[in-house]
């Protein structure tokens, strides 16, 4: 790690964190929520809200993709997706699904401006995003996609999405 030159996590937990939140509604695979710390470790995303079946650290399954991140990113449990949501909105945020819907905006479309903080909402292996959730976001965003498949792994589009966001946050941080 000294040679990667990273910070230990004491010092992530009081470094300024990207304004993004993310929201897991419902998933239910430990190797995709430990990918998922895994990545929002890697952009300094703000905190992690593990939603309704969604488990939670500590976990050795979600610990074994997570390999320490669960430690330094900063999560919270919610019962149901929606309070999480309703939370985050009364607090400001500008909340959008990634979810494949008939209004979606395509990822490359898509320039959050960063005058609010952003919540994205990522949902189930097999159900996507609640549906009763929709009515509450700002936006949907979709990654496009050209193969065979109607979808891509949480953890991967998770990757991907946060990887986008997070570009854009660094333009306007500059």
């Amino acid at each position: 790690m000294d040679e990667l030159n990273r910070i230990s996590v004491e010092e992530f937990k009081q470094t300024e964190k990207t304004p993004i939140v993310v929201v897991l509604d419902n998933v239910r695979s430990l190797n995709n929520i430990g990918s998922v710390f895994r990545t929002c470790d890697a952009f300094r995303i703000e905190k992690i809200c593990l939603c309704g079946i969604t488990a939670c650290p500590p976990n050795k399954d979600i610990a074994k993709t997570a390999l320490g991140a669960t430690e330094s990113v900063d999560w919270e449990y919610f019962e149901t997706t929606r309070d999480a949501v309703l939370l985050l909105k009364a607090k400001g945020y500008a909340v959008a699904a990634v979810e494949q819907v008939d209004e979606s905006v395509m990822l490359h479309q898509f320039s959050p401006d960063f005058t609010q903080p952003l919540a994205l909402i990522f949902g189930n292996e097999v159900f996507g995003v609640d549906d009763e959730l929709l009515p509450l976001c700002d936006c949907c965003i979709e990654v496009p996609q050209f193969g065979i498949k109607h979808s891509l792994n949480i953890s991967v589009c998770v990757g991907i999405v946060l990887w986008h966001v997070f570009s854009h946050w660094l333009k306007k941080a500059k």
